[in-house]
């Protein structure tokens, strides 16, 4: 499945910005199941410098900056996407406790690596709550794979999609006490909860297909951003989890970047003077293409 993605990020400032500086993470990475045919970044004024690279997690990161000012500000990411497969696991996965076990001794380099997903980070914290809330899918001598699968479940049974709830800094604490929030929420939720019985589980920022409603007209610039997360799963590798919308990640997710939280893949942040009162739209379409 081949899709059209656009990604319009627009501020209008009350008063002239003098100086700004922003990070974009807007490119989608290639992996085992993704491909990426083609990516532009357009951004409006033109900007005085800019610099791409490949960030810790191999990220695709562009910064770029305005030394002249701007009262409005346009950003479009246009990415071509060839997602060539549903994710899919065949064999019995290994109880979840050998995995902690692989993770603690870190024996192979995938082991090592995926090390670094089990602590705490910036917007997932490990807790008693978050343990507590896993256990009963993490029974002794449960597959991994089907512990996952039956918590990432229960995540989106017991947690209310409320897109008023939460904003980009309410704790992870605050979101499992409330169980309301919207998808970045959910996979810090569920990350913590991992992390908190010794596995290993990271963020992944990205897109989903969405579907209008049946006999009305696709909206154009009526999609989001999503998150979802990935779980380290020994010899299988990493398994992505969308406790959004109950489900393994298929066929209908694009994968932009990974990281231990959203503060590390931030689709777009920066620093600026100026400005006075400033005003967001961001609009995101995925379409299906031939």
């Amino acid at each position: 499945m081949k899709y059209q993605i656009n990604h319009e990020t627009r501020y209008k400032a009350s008063n002239r910005v003098s100086v700004c500086h922003n990070t974009a993470w807007l490119k989608p990475r290639n992996t085992p199941v993704q491909t990426l045919e083609r990516h532009q970044l357009s951004v409006t004024p033109k900007m005085s410098t800019e610099h791409r690279y490949d960030d810790y997690f191999g990220n695709h990161v562009t910064h770029f900056s305005f030394n002249e000012g701007y009262e409005e500000l346009q950003v479009v990411a246009s990415s071509l996407v060839d997602v060539v497969e549903d994710q899919s696991v065949t064999v019995r996965s290994p109880k979840w406790e050998t995995i902690v076990e692989r993770l603690e001794s870190h024996v192979t380099p995938s082991d090592l690596d995926a090390l670094q997903f089990r602590f705490d980070s910036q917007r997932s914290h490990r807790s008693d709550e978050a343990a507590e809330f896993a256990r009963p899918s993490f029974q002794k001598g449960a597959p991994i794979l089907e512990a996952v699968i039956d918590l990432t479940s229960r995540v989106h049974q017991e947690f209310e999609y409320d897109a008023k709830a939460t904003s980009v800094g309410t704790p992870v604490a605050e979101v499992l006490q409330n169980r309301r929030g919207v998808c970045q929420d959910f996979a810090h939720a569920q990350i913590a909860m991992l992390r908190s019985l010794g596995l290993a589980a990271r963020y992944v920022s990205g897109y989903v297909r969405t579907y209008p409603p049946e006999g009305e007209p696709r909206l154009i610039g009526a999609d989001a951003s999503h998150a979802w997360l990935s779980v380290y799963c020994g010899e299988l590798g990493w398994i992505d989890v969308d406790p959004t919308n109950d489900k393994l990640v298929g066929h209908e997710h694009i994968t932009v970047a990974w990281g231990r939280d959203y503060a590390d893949v931030t689709p777009l942040k920066g620093v600026y003077t100026g400005g006075g009162l400033l005003s967001l739209d961001v609009a995101v379409s995925v379409t299906p293409t031939p």
